[in-house]
């Protein structure tokens, strides 16, 4: 058995901000899942067409802006003049999306732990990911929890750690991958190993009591996303996982740390 990696974040998790209470990948989403007294926040970032990195989850704007086509066909500028609150609500009616670095600034000022999903456009996999570690690298303390990184995308993970091999990795996986007769979860767990990964973050239906002890034994931790039912979260308790990815800001206290909610 190896030791288990360092894991100085917290178990909760507020997915995209404040999961669907705001609109999502907005500063207005995140300062209201730090109401809810969440630390810990999981954001999606890409590359914009002139280099900035950006919140947002999709490729295309239609979703969750006023905008059509690519996001990373426009500059920061032009993505900066989109509406993403219309969508959810009058409320957040102008909201607009922030860089990355806008959300780290944040989260630096205000004490709290960052996720950074590196969601890259097709085709800027390993781009996009350099280019999340050489921000953290510019911006980041380095007397400061690090960010957590996570993506499905290998390349993505590989970019990150070519630039900042300090900063946590984390494989993002949705479906667990079969060849060869391996045992489920064998494949991605070495293609995680692989990559000096910190955790595996899987659909939370994945993961089982053997599959938990197995990604222990190799010293990563088991993160899952994205639970938003009482008994999926106990069940993650109850196999002893280490991190929950939540929309459910209002449902669960992110000071639970142990089995019954």
């Amino acid at each position: 058995m190896t030791a288990l990696a360092a894991w100085p974040y917290p178990r909760w998790v507020a997915h995209r901000g404040a999961g669907k209470l705001a609109p999502e990948n907005t500063l207005s989403a995140f300062r209201l899942g730090a109401q809810y007294g969440y630390r810990f926040f999981e954001c999606d970032a890409k590359l914009s067409k002139d280099g900035v990195l950006f919140l947002m989850h999709d490729a295309g704007l239609e979703r969750t802006t006023n905008g059509h086509g690519t996001g990373s066909d426009l500059s920061m500028g032009e993505i900066a003049q989109l509406d993403a609150g219309s969508w959810h609500s009058r409320a957040y009616a102008g909201e607009q999306l922030p860089t990355l670095e806008a959300l780290a600034r944040w989260c630096l000022a205000n004490q709290l732990d960052l996720n950074v999903e590196i969601k890259p456009t097709p085709g800027q996999e390993l781009e996009t990911g350099r280019a999340c570690g050489e921000l953290m690298n510019r911006i980041w303390p380095q007397d400061r929890t690090p960010p957590l990184f996570t993506s499905f995308k290998p390349a993505s993970l590989q970019g990150a750690k070519d630039v900042a091999p300090h900063i946590p990795r984390g494989l993002l996986v949705d479906k667990l991958a079969d060849d060869n007769g391996a045992s489920p979860g064998d494949i991605d767990l070495q293609t995680a190993i692989g990559l000096g990964c910190s955790a595996m973050v899987l659909n939370h239906d994945l993961w089982t009591a053997e599959l938990v002890a197995k990604v222990h034994a190799a010293g990563l931790r088991c993160s899952s996303y994205t639970v938003n039912d009482a008994w999926a979260a106990q069940r993650l308790i109850d196999l002893g996982t280490d991190g929950i990815i939540t929309d459910r800001v209002d449902l669960f206290s992110p000071a639970q740390t142990g089995p019954e909610l």
